[in-house]
């Protein structure tokens, strides 16, 4: 893959088959580090408007349990309708070219989220299929950038991918009983399939299928792993069937 220009970079033939083959797809060096550093400071300066105003019921949602004696967000939701700097990063001319060179012409963000994942215990996301979560109506037409904010390591909680998991179907998936938002799949289909580490260097972007098992683990390191996860669609896809609600006025068109 090379960039031919400022603003576009061209995957071969050969990344483009590894992604409809295997779910996934890395691509190191579409943002620089200052662009990555510029998000991080408008999401912890958001982050600390939204805990400020997060009611008590919604804490265990939203605050990562894993990191004793401090009180760290695990995500936020939909960035990109909430913040200008995250919509102006969906519609980077790199990103938007590498996203519909795999899905197709004409995408919007349908929802989006941010991955705080904190030093020395940032906790883990269990194996999931996020087309399971959005119900679309074309399960080819949903593809997920996850936009590494700070290295992405085996220390500190990279993404694991199921590789061909795309070419498989959408399972049911179970939540916790005390986590009754938080769905992944079934152990007894897990165990029967390899999880392959995806580690991400700032600025890269990790790309992968509606349909790909993919978790992450806990962050054991002294460093951040903060993400930018935009969940791109064709714009003639929708989240018919979703398991959770998701606001559909919030979908974004990004191309026509």
């Amino acid at each position: 893959m090379a960039a031919d220009s400022e603003n576009v970079i061209n995957l071969s033939d050969s990344a483009k088959f590894m992604y409809h083959q295997v779910g996934h797809l890395t691509v190191p060096g579409v943002f620089d580090a200052e662009q990555m550093n510029e998000l991080v400071r408008d999401i912890e300066q958001w982050g600390e408007e939204f805990l400020d105003e997060l009611p008590s019921e919604k804490r265990s949602w939203y605050i990562d349990g894993g990191i004793k004696g401090k009180t760290v967000l695990r995500k936020l939701d939909n960035p990109h309708a909430h913040r200008a700097k995250v919509l102006n990063i969906a519609k980077n001319p790199r990103l938007v070219g590498l996203v519909e060179s795999l899905v197709g012409r004409g995408v919007s963000v349908y929802f989006s989220q941010i991955f705080f994942k904190g030093p020395e215990g940032g906790g883990p996301k269990p194996a999931h299929q996020d087309n399971f979560y959005f119900g679309p109506t074309d399960i080819k037409g949903v593809i997920t950038a996850w936009i590494a904010l700070d290295d992405s390591t085996l220390e500190n909680g990279c993404l694991y991918f199921g590789d061909g998991t795309n070419l498989g179907p959408v399972y049911q998936h179970r939540a916790p009983k005390d986590e009754p938002y938080n769905l992944q799949l079934p152990s007894e289909i897990l165990n029967l399939q390899p999880m392959s580490p995806a580690p991400v260097p700032k600025g890269g972007v990790s790309f992968h299928h509606g349909n790909t098992f993919h978790q992450s683990s806990s962050n054991l390191s002294t460093k951040w792993r903060r993400a930018c996860a935009l969940h791109f669609v064709r714009n003639d896809v929708e989240f018919a069937n979703p398991a959770l609600p998701y606001d559909h006025g919030l979908k974004r068109k990004i191309t026509s």
